[in-house]
């Protein structure tokens, strides 16, 4: 069986022939919008009687799928990779593919087309629908499937939450000829470009929102090269006016800002309320500091799309960056949050074999795959919720973590109960409320017992009978005494039960609708998500103090009636129990983190090696990028590199570091390592990459030459060599700039 796998390609082995295609065709239904990479699905058979036939599939992307002709030629370069069996002393089973099956999703039609290859035979090619039924391929399918092809190479070329085992990763765009024809594609449908979704952090995908124009601006936007897009948002401004907004952006990075504020200036009055025009002229003034400007425009942006997370995530940074924190956290509070959906996937089966070939020459420099025994992590690093935070939730927690960042902790949460109604302050007013309902009752109970009825059918008081009938009954006297003093006791006994000391009720508030209405439908939670029941405590902190919902206890209530009377729900907000865990995600984040800081100065000052794992400096590293302390985060990845621990992520975000510094050395140093890391993983695509817009980054100021220079210095092997220079084959190919000097 081993001389069944492939040399250099990864492949899953099934347990039953065909059942990757019949589990893929089970999931069309489910694939919402750009579709998992596409599958190839092969049998090999060796020709003999009695030997089973075996079928291996892998997942793809990058692969030109514009007609059959193009897949059947990747299935039949998957017969040159076969192993050999090259032992001349005995002659073992000799492997060929008999067959083979490319599926690839069509996200515009939301249908998949396939291709059958029989070896040797003919290539057959159709389409299959939601319900598996077949269609045939016409010539619109094929260029819609082309274009799903290339959105999906693009989106998902370095995407780090997205990993599955066997995924190998080509380069969409090898030539110019190929762009011209990714151009010409996407101009014929990019009025259909909302049919295949948007990202996450997008409620409803528009004309200009969406994942066709994602794809082409990072295609473009990464290597600079604005000219080819805004050539073709030129030619689809007239079609549609707000791709005027497109074409703003696409200039705004030729620095042609004069020819930007033109077409902003005549689009806005096409478009006024075209939310993403908006945001790109404030982006713009927020560019020249001109942020009281920008505020205007993007409060604008917020009324045209008030269910968009984006318009008032842009509102919230504005806020901060003017140093208008409680309006920057109140805005915060009004972001409508989305069920997080992540990229689509095949389901998985049971597979009998697993291959992912070894590559030597480039896993050499990298350490070993097998997982140390040491490279354990601290339970309390392993329970970070922070890093399991996705799509707008995690977008909400990255401008919160700014804010702290800016104010500090403790600022934050005076800011916070400044501006949001706190759990002590409802039970108090929850209380106040109660007593007065009660004395409001107990008053009209009074005046009904006290009222008198004729024989005549009027009533009167009972103090207005008495005048009239002076020499009442003693013993009706002695009855009327008797019961008002039980009607005081049992007022006394009704206050007693309804003080603010007792048990409340938990009520759960909508932050959206009226105070009164929703102070008057109880439920099952306080204002900020806290159980209520028993009394709450102050936990403290020798280090962080936590975000505590309730500061009040039976003393505090009975001395506060200054603070109730000063209080009131008019002027203050509830906060969405949504922002108030978040909370609780940065104060667990604070306080590791604080925890790690004080642990490096006390070994520091005692001169003694801090030490911790492999994986706790990589969790550590990420916890310093969340918090904006990029300085320690750097030094907790450079300790992580230092480990035996085989992980990507700290050498990319070395990556991203380095370059960001303009430090060539270092950033070509951190390169080398990343690409083997991804060639490693079956990342054989240049661009989109990281480790290419890293190096187009420099190369904009330094030269391409500076960079190769400082490769060839470096003594790399040559396979090594090869694939580093790679990248600036691609910068001379598409002329980035920096590539001629």
């Amino acid at each position: 069986m081993t001389d069944a796998a492939f040399k250099d390609i990864p492949e899953l082995f099934e347990v039953d022939i065909g059942e990757a295609l019949t589990a893929r065709t089970e999931s069309l239904a489910t694939f919402r919008e750009l579709g998992p990479p596409d599958l190839c699905h092969v049998v090999k058979s060796t020709g003999r009687t009695g030997q089973r036939d075996l079928g291996s599939f892998h997942y793809i992307s990058g692969v030109d799928a514009s007609s059959s002709a193009s897949l059947a030629a990747y299935i039949n370069s998957l017969t040159y990779s076969l192993e050999d069996n090259l032992a001349w002393f005995s002659k073992g089973p000799t492997w060929k593919v008999r067959n083979g099956c490319y599926c690839c999703f069509n996200a515009f039609s939301r249908v998949d087309v396939r291709v059958d290859v029989k070896i040797p035979g003919g290539v057959s090619a159709y389409v299959v629908d939601l319900r598996g039924e077949r269609h045939e391929a016409t010539s619109e399918i094929w260029q819609e499937t082309y274009m799903s092809a290339l959105l999906r190479a693009i989106l998902y070329s370095d995407d780090p939450s997205y990993w599955i085992d066997a995924y190998r990763k080509l380069d969409p765009i090898t030539s110019s000829e190929g762009e011209v024809r990714f151009l010409q594609a996407a101009e014929a449908l990019f009025m259909k470009g909302w049919q295949v979704g948007s990202d996450p952090e997008i409620q409803v995908a528009t004309v200009v929102s969406n994942h066709l124009t994602a794809g082409i601006l990072k295609y473009f936007g990464g290597s600079g090269r604005w000219q080819q897009a805004a050539n073709l948002f030129e030619k689809l401004s007239a079609r549609e006016p707000e791709v005027a907004s497109l074409l703003a952006r696409s200039y705004l990075g030729m620095n042609e800002e004069v020819k930007a504020v033109q077409i902003m200036s005549n689009a806005i009055k096409h478009t006024p309320r075209s939310y993403t025009l908006l945001h790109v002229q404030s982006d713009f003034l927020r560019s020249k500091s001109k942020a009281d400007w920008a505020l205007k425009l993007v409060k604008e942006a917020v009324n045209c799309a008030p269910s968009e997370f984006v318009t008032w995530e842009k509102l919230t940074e504005l806020y901060i960056e003017m140093k208008d924190y409680e309006s920057a956290l109140l805005t915060l509070n009004s972001c409508p949050m989305f069920t997080y959906n992540g990229r689509d996937a095949h389901r998985s089966i049971p597979t009998s074999r697993v291959h992912l070939p070894f590559k030597r020459q480039i896993s050499d420099i990298l350490p070993e795959r097998q997982k140390p025994e040491d490279d354990e992590a601290d339970p309390a690093l392993l329970r970070l919720p922070g890093p399991r935070l996705q799509g707008t939730w995690a977008r909400a927690y990255a401008l919160l973590t700014r804010l702290v960042s800016e104010i500090g902790w403790d600022e934050l949460l005076k800011t916070r109960s400044a501006v949001f109604v706190m759990e002590e302050e409802y039970r108090m007013q929850k209380a106040q409320a109660d007593i007065r309902n009660v004395a409001v009752k107990q008053q009209l109970r009074r005046e009904a017992d006290s009222g008198v009825i004729h024989e005549d059918g009027t009533v009167s008081r009972r103090s207005e009978s008495a005048t009239l009938t002076a020499d009442d009954d003693a013993s009706i006297k002695g009855v009327r005494g008797s019961g008002g003093s039980k009607a005081s006791e049992l007022d006394g006994k009704a206050e007693e039960a309804l003080s603010p000391s007792d048990s409340i009720p938990i009520i759960r508030v909508s932050t959206e609708s009226d105070i009164e209405r929703e102070l008057a439908e109880s439920g099952r939670a306080t204002p900020n998500g806290k159980d209520i029941d028993g009394p709450a405590s102050v936990i403290t902190s020798p280090i962080v103090e936590r975000p505590l919902t309730a500061a009040a206890n039976e003393e505090a209530e009975s001395s506060s009636a200054a603070l109730q009377e000063a209080f009131s729900f008019t002027n203050k907000r509830l906060c969405e129990r949504w922002l108030d865990n978040l909370f609780m995600v940065l104060y667990e984040d604070l306080r590791v983190w604080t925890i790690f800081r004080a642990e490096v100065a006390h070994f520091k000052t005692q001169h003694v090696a801090y030490r911790k794992t492999g994986l706790e400096w990589e969790i550590l590293g990420d916890l310093g990028v969340r918090l904006h302390h990029k300085e320690e985060a750097k030094e907790a990845y450079q300790r992580c590199i230092e480990t035996s621990r085989y992980s990507q992520k700290p050498w990319t975000k070395l990556l991203e570091m380095y370059a960001e510094e303009g430090d060539i050395t270092r950033t070509v140093q951190a390169a080398i390592r990343a690409a083997a890391y991804q060639h490693a993983d079956f990342t054989e695509m240049t661009y989109p990459t990281l480790i290419a817009r890293c190096f187009f980054k420099l190369g904009e100021i330094h030269g391409h030459a500076k960079i190769s220079f400082t490769l060839l210095s470096m003594g790399l092997s040559e396979p090594i060599l090869k694939i580093m220079d790679s990248y600036l084959q691609y910068g001379k190919t598409f002329k980035v700039e920096g590539y001629d000097f």
